[in-house]
């Protein structure tokens, strides 16, 4: 199993959540998050003097899915949060060594 953690600009969030439901992957644990990257925060304009905002707000979808599916949920991911400017985000592939449904005790490997 494969744990899927994409960090994605906000308004991205409901393409990227329809395009994964249209191809059956429809769990998902979402949060929003703030950080900073290759786009190093923006520079605002507040009350007519630049106001430099260095932690960015974006949105974190985490989700599970079995090794042989993992490259395509990648690539929904990407196409879909992808507008090819600086900000766009990252994917992040970890291992699962175990998963287990609280409600029915199962087990998935």
């Amino acid at each position: 199993m494969k744990m899927i953690m994409a960090v994605i600009r906000p308004e991205k969030f409901d393409a990227v959540k329809q395009a994964l439901a249209d191809k059956g992957y429809f769990g998902m644990t979402v949060t929003d998050v703030s950080g900073r990257g290759e786009q190093r925060g923006v520079c605002l304009q507040y009350r007519g003097r630049p106001i430099n905002v260095d932690v960015i707000q974006k949105t974190e979808i985490q989700l599970t899915t079995c090794d042989e599916k993992a490259d395509e949920v990648i690539e929904i991911i990407r196409t879909t949060a992808c507008s090819g400017k600086i900000g766009d985000g990252r994917i992040f592939v970890v291992p699962v060594e175990k998963a287990i449904t609280i409600r029915t005790g199962e087990v998935f490997y």
